[in-house]
């Protein structure tokens, strides 16, 4: 195979696009022998060395191009066969390796195939950096989709960063490139190199790349992600067989830099946040934790939500084994683990998924379908195959490498709607003329359903702040497949009716009732979320009223109303201590407010409590989606600002009362209905001494008497404290 002028200067200007046609060893034809090719910037002499069949010959190659292209002639061998590359370099030193280009794709035909159908939903073993042994050469497989790239190389601290010495080939329409570099492994630094179709050259971070050094640096780090040695068959199999909608869900929603602090400018590592997280999570009695997006991420005010890699762990707080390691500790301490998942976007970052290859490739080209004007980032193309493959895969990643329990997925109604934020003439409609965005659709019911069946017990939950039908139902009753939906609107009512005055509150009390309205069209998780206790929000404790006693009364009330009301709960971090400030990604949880008096530990005890009474009671979670485990009791004394329902088990079991008092105002002798005679202990009052409560109650409790009333066969007269949560468990 003779080199035509024209492909020796491809080679020099690293312009081929199959480099590998060219360089390694190739049959002359005819029987006259093989050729052997290396283009060596900084060699000063090559040989090929037989790296196997010592009676083959060593090639001596020579510079037939002063830019440092080799070649060699070896008569008379009648087939190719396994070589190394001993080298001299410039400077003296040598060095042996096998030949890169002596290697076949590693990637085969269906691989490309079902990725071009949007369908490989293991592509991340596929495309990427894979440390892998071929013909007893251990080394990485690099791989990446460029389609409208001119030329692609990997660059790395094992090649100088200089693009010449690794193009990678072309695998024809499938817009891959690949190629295996022996002598790399894990812990080498990388990016790629591409030539783009104006001729410009980038340098891009791997989009699928596992592992990155820490921001801002933003090279892609060679990481088996395969090795880590798992412990939690057993909570697997569990969760496995789990009804999500009738099992307890407690969420404690985190930042994981800003939890706690080794010091004012250090967070805590994965694993040195692992033992101290399980101790609290248990203490608290939380089911779940869920954390802000860990996904690598170059701009940190963003929380993660500004994701530059979406299958690599934060290198901030340590390695992909350290993150797997704290879920593994966290799931053999019982504690389920929650991630927030961002598809719904992506930033500009010149280096990383924008413009990938020179041109719109993950986006759209046209902006009015392709940027989001609130958060200045983009919008991936749901439409085409291999994007929509790339978010599915990533979706299972995260379920297969890290055995995460849940997915959060953020800003769902950023997806759903094409003219979501924008002005008339700022989107363009769908085939049918609407405002529906068809193909995130299509990818948001794809994505549920390759979770669902693929892992089992994992839940998918969206974030919908419109009322889009249908979220929690499966996609064959025309559903978008999520398990949970967060219940923005309960979110924004509750807090709402909080922030009021006591004495307005008769006019307000809509406010709390109006979610059981629609509270039978999707499965809801009640959010108290990190949204709320930022950008000038002020905290939980801060939203509440009056001074310190009548705030924190109502905080407790507001407490205790969300874990018992249908649905299941979630609440970000520092709201189960009544954090005073709004909170700060750059600092930690103030805990020493627990040593401050009395009614911030007050509100963490109850918490506790409530987390005990409400895992150890099926009636507070086995009925949260049917109707038969919630009944008001009375929700109609606006006058005096009382709130009462019950809660049933499905199965058999004891029945709750609970009694909202949301005025600062006493009520002795209150009447409510009950369902059952005999006594109602008292499980529960947020008025109580230990939770920094005044410690007016019922005195452990009282005896239903057959006087029927509000519609129940029972009744009795109630203490029920100011600001208080009263909750009486039938025996």
């Amino acid at each position: 195979m003779v080199i035509s002028s024209a492909e020796l200067e491809s080679l020099v200007n690293v312009q081929h696009r199959s480099p590998h046609d060219l360089l390694g060893m190739h049959p002359l034809g005819g029987g006259k022998g093989v050729v052997v090719r290396a283009f060596l910037p900084h060699a000063g002499r090559v040989l090929a060395v037989p790296a196997h069949e010592t009676q083959r010959p060593t090639i001596e190659l020579k510079r037939i191009h002063e830019a440092g292209v080799f070649e060699g002639v070896a008569k008379g061998v009648d087939a190719v066969f396994a070589h190394d590359l001993a080298i001299t370099w410039t400077d003296g030193t040598e060095h042996r390796t096998r030949d890169a280009y002596s290697f076949l794709p590693t990637l085969g035909e269906s691989d490309l195939f079902l990725f071009a159908q949007g369908n490989e939903r293991r592509i991340y073993d596929k495309l990427g950096a894979h440390l892998r042994v071929i013909d007893g050469v251990p080394g990485t497989s690099f791989g990446v989709w460029a389609p409208n790239a001119q030329r692609v190389s990997v660059v790395g601290d094992f090649n100088h960063w200089d693009g010449r010495c690794h193009a990678m080939r072309s695998l024809g329409p499938s817009g891959i490139w690949e190629i295996f570099v022996p002598g790399v492994g894990e812990g080498a630094h990388y990016k790629f190199e591409i030539r783009t179709r104006d001729g410009s050259l980038t340098l891009k971070t791997d989009p699928y790349g596992a592992f990155f050094e820490i921001p801002p640096r933003t090279a892609a780090i060679v990481w088996d992600t395969r090795k880590f040695a798992w412990s939690d068959d057993a909570w697997l199999e569990r969760r496995g067989g789990m009804n999500p909608l009738k099992a307890p869900f407690s969420i404690y929603e985190m930042h994981l830099g800003s939890w706690r602090k080794k010091s004012a400018f250090e967070s805590l590592s994965y694993r040195e946040m692992a033992g101290p997280l399980v101790d609290y999570v248990r203490q608290m009695g939380f089911t779940h934790v869920e954390f802000l997006p860990v996904a690598e991420h170059a701009f940190y005010p963003s929380w993660g939500y500004q994701v530059t890699g979406f299958y690599a762990p934060t290198s901030r707080f340590g390695t992909p084994d350290d993150l797997q390691y704290l879920v593994n500790t966290l799931h053999d301490a019982g504690i389920g683990v929650i991630i927030d998942w961002v598809p719904a976007h992506f930033p500009r970052d010149e280096w990383a998924l924008a413009r990938f290859d020179g041109t719109a490739l993950y986006e759209h080209e046209d902006p009015r379908k392709g940027a989001h004007q609130d958060w200045g980032t983009l919008i991936f193309n749901y439409g085409r195959h291999e994007v929509r493959n790339f978010l599915t895969a990533n979706a299972l990643y995260w379920c297969e490498r890290f055995h995460v329990d849940g997915l959060r997925v953020d800003a769902v109604a950023s997806m759903l709607y094409l003219d979501y934020s924008r002005k008339e003439g700022e989107w363009v409609p769908n085939e049918y003329g609407g405002r529906e965005n068809l193909e995130a659709i299509s990818f948001l019911k794809e994505f549920n359903h390759f979770v669902h069946t693929e892992h089992p017990g994992v839940v998918t939950i969206a974030e919908e702040s419109t009322a889009w039908p249908s979220v929690t139902r499966p996609p064959y009753l025309g559903g978008l497949g999520f398990s949970f939906k967060w219940n923005m609107g309960w979110m924004h009512d509750t807090l709402g009716y909080f922030k009021q005055d006591p004495v307005h509150r008769k006019y307000h009390q809509n406010d709390l009732t109006f979610a059981m309205l629609y509270h039978g069209h999707e499965n809801f998780i009640l959010p108290l979320s990190h949204d709320e206790v930022v950008h000038g929000k002020g905290s939980l404790r801060r939203r509440m009223p009056g001074d310190d006693w009548q705030a924190f009364a109502n905080l407790r009330c507001l407490l205790t109303y969300q874990w018992l009301f249908p649905g299941k709960q979630l609440l970000f971090m520092g709201g189960e201590i009544g954090q005073s400030g709004e909170w700060n990604e750059n600092g930690e949880l103030d805990w020493w407010l627990l040593n401050s008096g009395p009614y911030h530990a007050g509100v963490q005890r109850l918490l506790q409590d409530l987390n005990t009474l409400y895992r150890e009671n099926p009636a507070l979670w086995e009925g949260d989606y049917d109707a038969h485990g919630f009944q008001w009791v009375d929700c109609s004394d606006h006058e005096q600002s009382v709130l009462s329902f019950l809660r049933r088990p499905v199965t058999p079991g004891p029945e709750f009362l609970v009694a909202l008092n949301l005025t600062p105002v006493p009520r002795s002798g209150y009447r409510l209905g009950l369902s059952k005679p005999g006594f109602w202990r008292e499980a529960l009052n947020t008025d109580a001494a230990i939770y920094a409560g005044g410690n007016v109650g019922n005195q452990g409790g009282l005896n239903a008497e057959p006087a029927p009333f509000h519609g129940q066969p029972c009744s009795a007269l109630l203490t029920l404290p100011p600001l208080s949560a009263v909750v009486l468990q039938s025996e």
